[in-house]
């Protein structure tokens, strides 16, 4: 039995549709964050993007500036993650990721930076324009460090 182009054309356009409205679906936002570094008792403010490449994967780059290090010296965090929906589409929304992180220091005009990674996971609102979340990041470099943070993500586009 052959079947003509024209006879699937209608399912291939509507699996089409199906797999693009997801991607459609999700949308870029930018956000800002307070928390608490357990390990060098040190509060975190910082700020992320979340950029989504389908339905479940966000592009998740974050910076972390820690506060209350003595005068002329400063610690600041850069993370590069990929951050994985467990529950996409729902409203609210589990999630876990992980990957690259660089702690940058400087004191007395030295400058160090530390390169490790990450794993973090969070729980996320989806209500509305803004999303408020709370997530919990384990850094690992010379030394492990657990951030506990909270924030507020605002839709881009």
């Amino acid at each position: 039995m052959r079947i003509a182009f024209r006879q699937l054309a209608p399912l291939l356009f509507g699996l089409a549709a199906l797999a693009a409205a997801p991607a459609a679906a999700q949308r870029s936002h930018i956000g800002a964050h307070v928390g608490y570094d357990f390990d060098r008792d040190l509060a975190v403010a910082g700020g992320q993007l979340s950029l989504p490449l389908n339905y479940v994967v966000e592009l998740y780059p974050s910076v972390d500036v820690y506060l209350g290090e003595p005068a002329g010296e400063s610690l600041v965090g850069f993370n590069g993650d990929l951050k994985l929906r467990l529950n996409p589409g729902a409203p609210l929304q589990l999630y876990v990721g992980g990957g690259v992180n660089a702690i940058r220091a400087s004191a007395g005009g030295a400058h160090t930076t530390d390169t490790g990674w990450n794993f973090f996971g969070g729980l996320e609102s989806r209500f509305g324009l803004t999303h408020p979340y709370v997530e919990a990041r384990s850094l690992h470099h010379d030394r492990s460090t657990l951030l506990i943070v909270a924030g507020l993500n605002i839709t881009l586009f």
